[in-house]
């Protein structure tokens, strides 16, 4: 029987291994390579990931852009100071935010922004408290946003973020994600190229990360816990190229635990995918039967978390821990702007 408890998936971190800055050369991270059959492991340089890559895989990335969802404005009634955090962009044009402090955001307040540049008015309460939001501005909203936010950093990063670029991947094309995809934080377009040059297909979905991907999982059965809802994009062609790789027997690499609960979401039961659009709220830990995936890319994630739990339904929990032990003992960074981890 699988172990379904939240304590399960606990394991000692020292705060000091929590990386703060990303470092300099991307694909310079190090690279853990776990086997899930076996649980051997091996140490090697992000850059190294092509010599585990053969003419015929594919790597599926994800290319949701971060956009800079954090806010900072004023109750327009008593200048107060809100803070505003974009969660999702709703099909009515309202956005689902996060407002703090919550007491001071009751239906009805407006907030300036940017000296008026943007203006925002509650509309409703929804889901554990969230806020409704419709904004009003001249001109594109992206570009507002650009002038006027900040990255969402998860809250374990305190060290303010020079470069914006840096919180982003270098394929990040579709704006809408409130964190980044971190596992593709280690790609430089000089690797990627060397990738493909080698005859690896390289494909793109979108899945939109929100920040129910920091939120912590306060069941211990993990039955209990309910994913937030993301919203996701896989074309013709990304889908054409993982069912040709899986007929031609390559294998199929995903990158990061958002690329994952992708292509899980829309693949038949056969692993055979589609073209296809909607919202996700998959929940994988241990006991589920991957369709897709034969590897998966990914960093270190925090104790107790989804994505530890889905790491483990891949690779088996014991091999999983004890690779995050080695990790520790070894010094590795954790977390977003951590080192990677490759389990094959």
């Amino acid at each position: 029987m699988e172990k379904l408890l939240k304590s399960d998936y606990y394991y000692d971190l020292p705060e000091e291994l929590i990386a703060q800055d990303p470092i300099e050369d991307r694909s310079s991270s190090r690279l853990m390579v776990l086997n899930r059959e076996t649980g051997e492991i091996s140490h090697h340089r992000f850059y190294e990931i092509e010599d585990f890559l053969n003419p015929g895989d594919t790597l599926v990335l994800n290319n949701t852009k971060v956009i800079p969802a954090r806010l900072y404005g004023v109750k327009e009634e008593t200048g107060a100071v809100i803070e505003v955090l974009l969660l999702k962009r709703l099909p009515d044009g309202t956005h689902e935010c996060l407002v703090k402090p919550g007491k001071k955001a009751k239906v009805g307040c407006r907030i300036s922004f940017g000296d008026g540049l943007l203006k925002g008015e509650i509309t409703d309460i929804v889901d554990e408290g969230n806020r409704r939001i419709r904004f009003e501005y001249d001109g594109i909203f992206e570009e507002i946003l650009d002038k006027l936010g900040e990255m969402p950093l998860p809250p374990y990063i305190h060290h303010k973020l020079v470069d914006k670029d840096r919180y982003q991947t270098v394929y990040a094309k579709n704006p809408g994600s409130a964190a980044a995809p971190t596992a593709g934080l280690h790609f430089t377009k000089e690797l990627l190229k060397k990738i493909e040059d080698k005859g690896v297909n390289i494909c793109y979905v979108t899945l939109h990360v929100g920040l129910g991907t920091f939120r912590p999982v306060k069941a211990e059965n993990l039955l209990e816990h309910h994913m937030h809802s993301e919203n996701y994009e896989v074309s013709k062609e990304t889908a054409d190229i993982i069912n040709n790789t899986k007929k031609n027997g390559g294998k199929v690499y995903c990158v990061g635990t958002t690329s994952v609960r992708t292509v899980e979401s829309v693949a038949d039961e056969n692993g055979m995918m589609r073209e296809a659009f909607g919202n996700t709220d998959i929940f994988i830990y241990p006991g589920y039967k991957f369709k897709v995936p034969d590897g998966i890319i990914t960093n270190f994630h925090l104790p107790e978390s989804t994505l530890i739990m889905l790491v483990s339904a891949f690779a088996g929990r014991e091999h999983v821990l004890a690779a995050y032990d080695t990790a520790v003992k070894e010094r590795y960074r954790f977390f977003s702007f951590g080192d990677a981890m490759f389990i094959r």
